[in-house]
């Protein structure tokens, strides 16, 4: 019988599909191992073919449903193995085939691949670019450094004529092999030949340093020897667990092209990872978590954190499941929190109590008692946000801070009569609520960031999730949780989904990512389709870079060369003349997801802006027969029915199939949470950026299905994409 092996582009595949489909996959899988050699190469239901247009002599295809083919990398060293590449519709998966060439990485030993036909068209075009180029970006390495760290021919000629960063950049992965393009990376960004080879190759068990002397490697060795990126069928029992797990199982998979920032041996100080939605952050994220534990000491402790309970429960069950039972011990040194729980539980440890936290009515209420004795022209949501964007933002501490301080972020001149009054109101406000024992949340935060100042650091690491909503306060305590020095914080996030105002200048606050800053460009969740209908929500918003202010001279964030190779439908946009019959199609476009395309219940969501949206979605599909419960009710993953959330309750989550209801222009933009363009220009730019990445964080939560409606007058945010 032949033996099997899977790499991690079939698996993703897999769990793309429909479970009819996977179905089909399996049982040809079942028959194909089923079968000797010679039986498999006679075989009429396998069709086992090679490509003539291939790039690769050993690549074949065979037929795994009537629609769809697998593609096979077979042995040609006298070995039974082949391994399983990619599992797709006929013609896209030939397509793919004819253009993709595998081999042995020289230095590592590992299997690679490329897009050979891209990367000879990108050799013929910067060829011809670096002609008049004064210097190019690795002529101090020779070509004999280039192959001791397994560069190849082929990509040893594109290195030469590589003029900048931005030139290796357009031949990222999958284009390029993700070893042989990480150690170009690090060589484009200053590292020593030297410390490529300690980092990348000597950490991997390579202990020959030239390629002369290296032993060749089989393909068959090759393949053994990515076990983190293929695993070998080792009988039906693997094969079921693959094939019928679930999707939770493979939130923790790490893609080579994220590797190098998950298992980077150690970085000189704080880094951060950016991409946009699906590209995989909070993968890493975890993955850096086991990598700190398994390589720290046995009493480093380590705090992983992100913006809400439910994504903090979330990541905790995902490294619990990445750890698995062998290192589960290892769970104990991680405390999984958000970053206000944090807080609250400082000022509660130092003060024997913590104050309430505030609802933002009672805010509301507060401020219009402070400045009743004030005959200021603002109102309470200015004054809200002056305290939490420039005060608590500054940590200002005293009316002289106040009236030097630069209000970066605000566009509203406040002169120093003005603020001196300003003042008088934000400690009426704070002695306000200190009277009645209760707190913003932002203001737990400046407190428990001072207490923590004074006590000293409480983590070996801290790695932060979703890092672009955390405001300076929050910022400031992580800071204080953890002594400057190498591999002290590791931050991943997306401006793109900066749901919450909070503008920060990460250097001011201690936190110097320059340098160790690395970004994510392939999306692993999302189908193309999906990807662009979602991208163009933003267009012609100016979106700033993660933990750059206005200040800085970071300049602009975008989504450029951000892709998907995933493939599906395209997003459908329907409005409806009345919420009713809108509802009645919601309850349709479930059942043709559930009932057509095999999707289970719980890889389904719906979600709107509100609350009161949210709870009549669910009385109506419980009217209606299906099975529907509240993320915010945190079911567990054994619970059938479709998940229904608010849109900033999806945040961090994902689903295969999304429905967005309720996108009218009485709630996207919210008028009440968007600042007059007259009271502050600045402010009213900047929440009408949040707007926009609210309703492109809820779209980007699907994988291969998404549904947008409405009732009445659509949002005006999706001119750019409805008809």
């Amino acid at each position: 019988m032949p033996r099997l092996a899977l790499s991690d582009d079939f698996v993703a595949d897999l769990i793309s599909l429909q479970r009819p489909v996977q179905k089909e996959v399996g049982d040809a899988i079942q028959m194909f191992r089923s079968l000797t050699v010679p039986q498999l190469h006679a075989s009429k239901g396998m069709h086992l073919e090679k490509l003539e247009r291939s790039r690769d002599p050993r690549i074949r295809t065979i037929r795994v449903t009537r629609s769809y083919r697998g593609v096979l990398l077979a042995p040609d060293d006298g070995s039974d193995l082949f391994t399983l590449l990619r599992v797709a519709p006929h013609d896209e998966a030939i397509n793919w085939a004819c253009k993709r060439a595998y081999s042995v990485n020289g230095a590592t030993g590992g299997l690679e691949v490329r897009n050979v036909e891209a990367l000879e068209q990108m050799e013929t075009y910067f060829e011809t670019k670096a002609v008049a180029a004064p210097a190019r970006l690795f002529e101090q390495h020779s070509d004999t450094v280039l192959r001791d760290l397994g560069i190849d021919d082929q990509v040893l000629r594109l290195a030469r004529v590589c003029v900048t960063a931005d030139d290796l950049a357009v031949m990222a992965p999958p284009m390029m092999p993700a070893d042989q393009y990480e150690v170009l990376e690090y060589l484009s960004a200053g590292c020593s030949a030297e410390d490529v080879w300690e980092q990348l190759i000597a950490s991997r068990g390579q202990t020959v340093r030239t390629a002369e002397d290296r032993p060749s490697v089989s393909l068959t060795e090759a393949i053994l020897n990515t076990s983190d990126r293929i695993v070998e069928v080792s009988g039906p029992g693997e094969l079921e667990r693959i094939l019928t797990e679930d999707f939770t199982r493979w939130r923790v998979f790490l893609h080579p092209a994220q590797r190098r920032y998950a298992y980077h041996p150690g970085f000189n100080g704080p880094a951060q990872v950016t991409g946009g939605p699906g590209t995989g952050k909070t993968v890493v994220a975890l993955h850096r978590v086991r990598h700190l534990l398994r390589t720290g000491r046995k009493d480093d402790r380590i705090l992983l954190t992100t913006f809400t309970n439910a994504m903090a429960a979330a990541l905790r069950d995902s490294l619990a499941l990445l750890l698995g039972e062998a290192d589960a011990h290892l769970l104990e040194r991680v405390e999984v929190t958000t970053v206000d729980s944090l807080a609250a539980r400082v000022v509660r440890e130092a003060r024997g109590s913590a104050p309430r936290p505030l609802s933002a009515a009672s805010e509301k209420g507060a401020w219009t008692r402070a400045a009743a004795r004030e005959d200021l022209p603002w109102s309470e949501q200015f004054l809200a946000q002056e305290f939490r964007n420039v005060v608590l933002a500054q940590g200002l501490r005293t009316p002289e801070d106040y009236l030097r301080c630069v209000r970066r972020g605000r566009g509203t001149q406040v002169g120093r009569v003005q603020r001196a009054r300003l003042w008088r109101v934000m400690e009426r406000f704070t002695t306000d609520l200190a009277s009645r024992d209760s707190a913003t949340y932002t203001q737990l935060c400046d407190q428990a960031a001072r207490i923590l100042a004074d006590s000293g650091p409480r983590y070996r690491h801290v790695v932060v999730d979703e890092a672009q909503d955390l405001h300076p306060a929050q910022w400031r305590v992580l800071r204080a949780c953890v002594a400057p020095q190498a591999d002290d914080m590791f931050l991943v996030g997306d401006p793109h989904q900066r749901i919450y105002d909070s503008r920060v200048s990460l250097r001011s606050l201690g936190v110097h990512v320059r340098g160790r800053t690395s970004r994510l460009r392939l999306n692993y969740r999302s189908t193309e389709e999906i990807l662009r209908w979602s991208s163009a929500l933003l267009d012609g918003q100016q979106v700033g870079r993660l933990g750059e202010d206005d200040d800085d001279d970071g300049g602009r964030d975008s989504l450029r060369g951000y892709r998907s190779e995933l493939h599906g439908r395209v997003p459908a946009a329907r409005g409806h003349t009345t919420q009713d019959k809108e509802l009645s199609a919601l309850v349709e476009q479930i059942r043709t997801w559930s009932e057509q395309d095999g999707v289970k219940l719980s890889e389904i969501a719906v979600c709107a802006r509100f609350n009161t949206l949210v709870d009549a979605v669910i009385a109506r599909l419980r009217r209606e027969g299906t099975a529907a419960v509240a993320v915010k009710d945190d079911p567990g993953p054994g619970t059938s029915g479709v998940r229904v959330a608010t849109m900033h309750a999806m945040k961090g989550l994902e689903f295969r199939c999304v429905a967005v209801v309720g996108v009218t222009s009485a709630v996207l933009p919210f008028a009440p949470q968007v600042t007059p363009a007259e009271v502050d220009p600045v402010q009213h730019q900047q929440d009408l950026l949040a707007e926009h990445c609210l309703l492109f964080v809820a779209c980007t939560r699907a994988r291969d299905a998404l549904a947008i409606s409405w009732s009445g007058q659509r949002s005006p945010m999706l001119d750019p994409v409805a008809d």
